[in-house]
């Protein structure tokens, strides 16, 4: 049979956002794939550097809607690595509250879109309802359901509201037991294990050769997580190990390896919650004036020509990474030059490689299983 190329994309629900998929087959076969993003890049970067540095967090809150406080945050910690700024320990406590929760959300946005995806409907509804219990967590916070603007360079905006750990320790013992239900739906279900088991084998190898990081890494058995290696904030204040799963085979990590270990990731993110509620410096019923040393420190408005700063972030994709250099316009105020790495720019071009060798049916499978994001991707 003759080979022929086929698009899917950019209005397949596949891609999960506005990319395109050339793929050339033979039959159902699949023998070569070709990603093509930049539909939707903003050129953020270069944005960034003709703001300040309070002025650009609501930036890095776009880059990807469902993760919106982590990137946030990744760009928070880079900036005071500049500007060689202290933070209230208190206000590292509500920062890791802030994104553990965002992780959350953000894998069970994953969950109910992947699950459509191999034919399960239901999954969908039950993640958005579980999710929108977290948003309102987040909204108390940082005041919006979506991008937030929560983290400042020495701090937080908001103390944590009157009631939050209460309302926090309620729903995340409502979710964890939820949690097992949907276990059972998909674990028992002969569809959902068709459809991803043996399916889209990813190496650890191939991927630490390719750079990929994150969930998808861990779940091939390689245990690296930037909160581990690297601890930054409070995380090695906190009794936790990251999600990592043995790979169902020895070619590598499978799609069901990939759901399995951001399901115990969810679990590990809501106990991380609770500790940090329980440590929290000045206790988590305690409620403090926004101006107060507990939640945010003075950080300086200027960085000298030839300073730089730069972190690597644990994002619910992978590790994300801001360089930023200072000696921007106004005499300092901005940055002279911002450089973003995300964890998707990086593993979609290896994900459609991993896709040569199976069905046309088994694309959306693969390709939900890494979870990608392409607001990050394009920038």
């Amino acid at each position: 049979m003759a080979e022929m190329w086929i698009t899917m994309g950019p209005q397949h629900p596949m891609t999960h956002g506005l990319w395109t998929l050339r793929v050339k087959v033979d039959g159902e076969t699949v023998v070569d794939t070709e990603p093509e993003l930049g539909y939707i890049h903003r050129g953020v970067e270069k944005i960034c550097e003709a703001r300040d540095f309070t002025q650009i967090t609501p930036y890095c809150d776009r880059l990807c809607y469902v993760s919106a406080m982590t990137w946030a945050h990744s760009y928070i910690y880079s900036a005071e690595n500049l500007l060689e700024v202290e933070v209230p320990e208190r206000a590292e406590y509500i920062r890791l509250i802030a994104t553990e929760i965002q992780r959350v959300t953000s894998h069970l946005m994953w969950l109910g879109a992947y699950s459509p995806d191999i034919g399960n409907l239901t999954i969908f509804t039950w993640c958005l309802r579980d999710r929108e219990m977290f948003i309102d967590l987040m909204q108390e916070l940082g005041g919006s359901r979506l991008h937030y603007n929560f983290p400042r360079v020495g701090g937080v905006k908001r103390d944590l509201p009157v009631g939050f750990a209460q309302r926090c320790r309620a729903k995340i013992a409502l979710f964890l037991g939820r949690l097992k239900e949907y276990e059972m739906l998909l674990d028992e279900s002969t569809v959902f294990l068709v459809r991803t088991q043996g399916v889209g084998l990813a190496s650890a190898e191939a991927m630490v050769n390719a750079g990929v990081t994150g969930p998808n890494l861990r779940a091939a058995g390689v245990n690296y997580d930037v909160r581990w290696a690297h601890p930054y904030s409070v995380y090695d204040e906190l009794d936790w190990m990251p999600s990592v799963e043995k790979p169902s085979s020895v070619k590598g990590a499978d799609c069901y390896d990939r759901y399995r270990v951001r399901m115990e990731e969810m679990v590990i993110a809501c106990e991380m919650v609770l500790e940090a509620l329980e440590k929290i410096p000045g206790g988590a019923d305690s409620h403090y004036s926004p101006g107060d040393a507990m939640i945010q420190s003075k950080a300086p408005l200027r960085a000298p020509a030839g300073s730089s700063g730069f972190h690597h972030y644990e994002d619910c994709r992978g590790e994300s990474m801001f360089y930023l250099q200072g000696g921007g316009e106004g005499r300092g105020k901005h940055p002279y030059r911002v450089s973003i790495r995300s964890p998707m720019f990086i593993t979609i071009p290896f994900v459609a490689k991993t896709m040569i060798g199976y069905k046309i049916a088994d694309i959306p499978a693969i390709m939900g299983s890494f979870d990608p994001c392409i607001g990050e991707t394009d920038r």
